[in-house]
Parts: structure tokens; sequence; C-alpha cells
């Protein structure tokens, strides 16, 4: 090997090698993190006030993570959802640093109610106001699938949600607020939606939501991106904007969201899901969270 061949080897090699350890350092170093789409370089949003890497294997970290498992009055979920949420690892952990949500086919009994699907439900035990989300994520698949990464007022009144439990639960839903990062139902594959429910506008006839197709939701990780302001709220995917609330007028019904949120994770059966279903998860990489 002469030596323009052998200098030419050795370059490559320090290259790589370089580009290995940037990548290993950011990697373990959120503050630092510069891909300008996944933290919105242009943001007032850029101090990490709270992250969940999902790092380690086994049971979720019960720090930051509660578990709502608690039927509401009836025995079902509302909106006809049709699973039980489990505390159990077999629906809720991590593996190779990525936290792993599944929803199953599987008969099981709780709380009185025989139920033939399960998946988990996550309250995080932090809360803010303002401030902008990251999350990296792929999705489940399978018609009758409906995963969702989302927000509620902590002032929910909501028997068996974290924040209830501590006792601030004074406001029923919708007037509470909610806020639905992302949306995705496996009867229209690749399709993200981004809503706002409150007391102007609320359930199925909501009128405040957004959404964008995107490539391989559920066998690729996306960028998730909800930067929410005073003034307004903005949803994003890969730097896409898909979805902005910036309402005219702010009161009571259509802005009570100028006090703490907290988020929520699930996977929810429909009751048309595929007869042939058997599992399907929802893997985050990553929750992170600037003000």
């Amino acid at each position: 090997m002469n030596k323009r061949v052998r200098a030419y080897a050795l370059s490559i090699i320090g290259l790589i090698l370089l580009s290995y350890l940037f990548f290993s350092f950011f990697r373990s170093n959120p503050n630092v993190y510069t891909d300008s789409k996944a933290t919105g370089l242009d943001s007032e949003f850029n101090s990490l006030v709270w992250s969940d890497e999902f790092d380690g294997e086994g049971a979720i970290n019960q720090e930051k993570w509660f578990h709502q498992t608690q039927l509401p009055p009836g025995g079902s979920w509302w909106g006809g959802i049709i699973q039980h949420y489990t505390d159990r690892e077999a629906n809720s952990y991590l593996k190779d640093d990525y936290l792993n949500l599944v929803a199953k086919k599987e008969t099981f009994d709780d709380q009185g109610e025989i139920k033939q699907y399960t998946a988990a439900r996550l309250n995080s035990k932090f809360a803010f106001t303002y401030g902008r989300i990251e999350i990296r994520a792929k999705l489940p698949t399978g018609t009758g699938t409906w995963p969702a990464i989302w927000m509620l007022n902590t002032n929910i009144d909501e028997d068996g949600a974290y924040w209830d439990n501590q006792g601030l639960g004074t406001t029923k839903w919708p007037s509470c607020g909610e806020i639905d990062i992302l949306e995705h139902w496996g009867k229209n594959q690749d399709y993200v939606s981004s809503a706002l429910h409150n007391a102007s506008s609320y359930g199925d006839q909501v009128k405040n939501v957004g959404g964008q197709k995107i490539d391989d939701a559920s066998a690729k990780f996306h960028d998730y991106s909800f930067e929410w302001s005073e003034e307004k709220m903005i949803f994003s995917v890969d730097g896409v904007e898909h979805f902005r609330y910036q309402p005219t007028i702010k009161n009571a019904d259509t802005w009570p969201y100028d006090s703490d949120y907290y988020l929520i994770l699930n996977i929810a059966i429909e009751p048309g899901i595929d007869p042939d279903f058997v599992e399907s998860s929802m893997v985050v990489d990553y929750i992170r969270i600037y003000q």
C-alpha cells in the first residue's frame, strides 16, 4: 500500500471514529443535543427541564411514571375502547434502551371485568406550564389499534389518575382541557393527528385538529414535537408543522391551557380490532421537555 492510499484509508477510519464519538456523546448528553429538527434551535424553549431516555432493561422508572389502571364507572374506558390497562411488565417495559408499550390479545380479568385485550396507560409524575416537548417514537400497527401521546390538566376530576390521587381533581373533562400531541389509528395507517379538546370544541366533533401523512409510522422512528406558549400551540412531525392553535379570543372555554399539564402514553383498542391481531408495540426512544 503506497503512502497516498494509506493516508486516505487512515483519514476515512478517523472520520468514522469521530462520528461514532460525537453520536455517543450527544446520545448521553441531551442538553447539548444539536439536531435542529428534533430540538427546535429557533425556539424560545431550549433549557431541558425533564426527560426520560428510557435507558436500561426491565421495569419503567416508577419515580417518573404512574400506571393508570382504574376503570371508569361502568367498567369500560371512555370512547368505547375495549382493553384493560395493566401495570404488568408484559404491557410496559424497557428493552435495549427503549420504552415498549405493548397491546396484547389475551383474556384478562380485573376489577370484576373480563376483557380480551390488555395494554398500558402511563401518567407522568412531572407537570408543567409552557414549553416544548420532543418525542422520538414508532407506533403500533393493526386495524383497531389507537396509540396516543397526549396531555391533561392536573386539575382533571378523574378517579384513578395520578394527579387526581394527589387531591388536585376539581374540573371535569373537557373543561379541564386536553392536548393530543399525537394520535394514530391503525385503520388509517401512517396518518398522525393532533387535536385540542376544551369546552368550545371536544369529543367526536372536535374542530381544533390537524394532521399529516408520514412514511412508515410503525416501522421507523419519527420526531414528534409540540411547542406551547402563552400565545399559541404548534404541532409538528420531523420538523414539518401540521397544526397551529392560536385563538383570537382566549377565555376559559377556548384556552384552559394556562396551568400545569402532565403527559399520558397509552394504546387503546377499538371494537373494530382486526380479529387476527395478536400484539403490537409503541416504542419510544426518548421524551424531552424544554422550557
